[in-house]
């Protein structure tokens, strides 16, 4: 079993950047496709990125493509999403998560075995 710690949140005005950082223990992150999601209050959890185990093809969702950044190092056990030209509507908690048994969706959150905390992304105008 993999455990999930998200960190690199807090609160940036529209236009700023910030680098979400997923670190995993318990099991080699390798073993794992990755996932990002995020939930802003009243809402469901939404597909934002995914990364394969050995990095080599990633996926972003439409709102985020251009401007979001999805990458890993197997070595230090840790997955990114670098967010760029943020946007009042990226406000929301982040979420990492990982794959155990690989279903092909990996755009919905019942794809995934493992979530980490979730941390708080707050953009203001």
């Amino acid at each position: 079993q993999v455990q999930l710690v998200e960190s690199g949140g807090g609160s940036v005005q529209a236009g700023g950047s910030l680098r979400l950082s997923c670190e995993a223990s318990g099991r080699t992150l390798s073993n794992y496709a990755m996932g990002w999601f995020r939930q802003a209050p009243g809402k469901e959890r939404k597909f934002v990125g995914y990364i394969r185990r050995s990095a080599s093809d990633t996926d972003l969702a439409d709102s985020v493509q251009g401007r979001f950044t999805i990458s890993r190092d197997n070595a230090k056990n840790t997955v990114y999403l670098q967010m760029d030209s943020l946007k009042p509507e990226d406000t929301a908690v982040y979420y990492c998560a990982a794959i155990d048994v690989y279903s092909g969706r990996y755009y919905l959150a019942t794809a995934y075995d493992y979530w980490g905390q979730g941390t708080q992304v707050t953009v203001s105008s």
